[in-house]
């Protein structure tokens, strides 16, 4: 289904609020590695937020979303303080891990290796 205008709206609104949110409370640095909001989509109603993270170079993603979802309460509370006169309800937090890094890595590596292989037949 489509996105209507409002909720790419409450999304864009969202996505630069929570930059500046995890900036602010640190949670873009994990654990020597680094965490950013990939995407932000938000339900027809407005009234749940999918939070999209990339982790790079974090040991273990998971804890770190697991991290973050420890924080949600104070994230809640943080946007609530930004956006009160903007949106009638703030939207339910649901953070998720956004893969689509890993599988560009692991696709770079399966074209390097046919690639190669291919350079080897051709010799």
């Amino acid at each position: 289904m489509q996105e209507g205008k409002r909720q790419k709206q409450v999304a864009g609104l969202l996505y630069e609020e929570f930059n500046e949110i995890f900036q602010r409370l640190g949670l873009n640095m994990l654990e020597g590695g680094m965490v950013s909001i990939s995407s932000v989509k938000i339900t027809p109603d407005l009234l749940e937020a999918r939070i999209y993270l990339s982790f790079f170079q974090v040991k273990d993603p998971k804890e770190g979303l697991k991290k973050i979802e420890d924080k949600a309460w104070e994230i809640k509370k943080e946007l609530t303080a930004r956006v009160k006169r903007q949106l009638r309800r703030i939207p339910e937090l649901k953070f998720f891990i956004d893969d689509t890094l890993e599988h560009v890595f692991k696709m770079e590596e399966l074209f390097k290796k046919i690639n190669e292989e291919r350079d080897e037949k051709n010799k």
